[in-house]
């Protein structure tokens, strides 16, 4: 018995990173899962992998969300299952961000979000699950990601209206709130998606490991574990919350 027996899942940006590491995880636990993506070739390889389906979706655009629900039940019947993990990242002091590459930020994850809960709650079965991610920069300020932080701050807010207004039907939704994750959007180091991971990995850790007490970056496994948590019957009494998996980052300042 798979903890996701039965039930139909969307999980966004699921061509890699984080998505496609709950994308895996989701379908390995009986869920049928519907990779959305921009990046058709890789989203379409996972499905086949995995037995899912593919949709082609940009998380801005409200059309797409449409016609991704649409498919979804057209090939599922239901759908009980929402992981908004799209997302960009965009490194720049504040006051040198142009309003294009704020807002361009802005519509891939906040207007995501928001977009996904507004076109999925409303066909989703009565006790389905909204999983939002956020980031630890959305709980607290950090330098050079001024656009970042504000969009995912938003996401935490939204993840509390929206978990309030949908409880009357049993559907809970919570965030998760990663730290440093290896995934290819977050590591400055190494932006190339091809390259080695073994090496990438090695080099985030370096770099995070005076500010993390645990020594090192989260792997996406780590942070797709939690979504299915958050997506199981597992948390049945959890909803509207923030949920921080960041190696103690923001647990405080070791002087040891």
């Amino acid at each position: 018995m798979g903890k996701l027996d039965g039930r139909v899942v969307i999980v966004t940006g699921a061509a890699r990173g984080q998505g496609e590491q709950e994308a895996r995880l989701f379908a390995a636990e009986g869920a049928r899962v519907v990779v959305a993506d921009v990046l058709d070739d890789r989203g379409e390889a996972l499905a086949k992998e995995i037995g899912a389906r593919y949709v082609h979706l940009d998380v801005g655009r409200e059309e797409d969300w449409r016609a991704a629900v649409t498919a979804t039940k057209d090939a599922y019947g239901q759908l009980d299952g929402l992981v908004n993990n799209a997302g960009i990242l965009r490194f720049n002091s504040l006051l040198d961000t142009p309003v294009d590459e704020f807002m361009q930020v802005v519509r891939v994850n906040q207007v995501g979000c928001f977009l996904g809960i507004k076109a999925v709650a409303p066909e989703m079965s009565d006790g389905g699950t909204i999983v939002n991610t956020s980031s630890c920069t959305g709980l607290t300020g950090m330098a050079a990601v001024g656009a970042y932080a504000a969009s995912k701050h938003a996401v935490v807010g939204l993840t509390r209206v929206a978990a309030l207004e949908l409880a009357g039907r049993g559907i809970r939704v919570n965030a998760v709130c990663p730290g440093a994750v290896d995934t290819a959007m977050s590591n400055p180091a190494s932006p190339d998606p091809d390259a080695d991971p073994e090496q990438t990995a090695k080099g985030l850790d370096r770099l995070y490991r005076k500010l993390v007490p645990l020594g090192r970056a989260g792997r996406p496994e780590e942070v797709a574990r939690l979504a299915l948590f958050l997506t199981s019957q597992d948390s049945s009494y959890i909803t509207g919350q923030p949920f921080v998996i960041d190696g103690g980052w923001l647990a405080g300042v070791s002087v040891i």
